[in-house]
């Protein structure tokens, strides 16, 4: 069985932006992202994107642009990603989705495609739906907290919280868990 790290995307490993990320001149990827990912591919973690992407059902972007930014990422990330998930979806404007986080499909399909051992892997989001996608398939899970005080008091209680992902690796690889 192998080991995962899955990681959402914008807040995690890219700036977050209210009005989406999904320009290219708009791709802003984190202080200490590409070197965290580096660290957790060379201890044998495979590094999956989970994330979704509602501006496809909104009609604001394509799906096009979304892999474009993938590609963006993984480029700049010296080619760590395993795999990429994403959900297209919004109840608002297409469909409901089991796919869509709070839900949990596309952890689901990823941990069947690739082995993956629940018990050795970590999720890793900035939003409350990425922790509850995570307990529901019993992953370990961690909140980015971007620095912000008081984090633990959602509804959603991660296993651990850290304020980027260069502070989740460290946590990841202390091997406390």
């Amino acid at each position: 069985m192998n080991k995962a790290i899955f990681l959402d995307r914008d807040g995690v490993l890219n700036d977050d932006k209210v009005d989406y990320v999904y320009k290219l001149e708009d791709c802003k990827i984190i202080e200490g992202v590409p070197a965290s990912l580096k660290k957790l591919k060379e201890n044998g973690f495979l590094l999956i994107i989970i994330t979704n992407q509602s501006g496809i059902a909104k009609g604001i972007y394509t799906q096009k642009e979304v892999l474009e930014v993938y590609d963006f990422l993984q480029k700049n990330c010296e080619n760590v990603f395993d795999d990429h998930y994403f959900a297209p979806h919004h109840p608002k404007y297409t469909t409901e989705s089991l796919s869509r986080k709070p839900d949990s499909l596309m952890l689901e399909r990823a941990t069947a495609k690739y082995d993956i051992d629940i018990a050795q892997s970590w999720f890793i989001g900035d939003s409350n739906r990425d922790i509850l996608a995570g307990q529901k398939i019993g992953i370990r899970t961690i909140k980015i907290t971007h620095g912000k005080a008081g984090e633990e008091k959602h509804e959603a209680q991660a296993n651990e919280y850290a304020k980027n992902l260069v502070e989740a690796t460290e946590i990841i690889l202390s091997g406390k868990f």
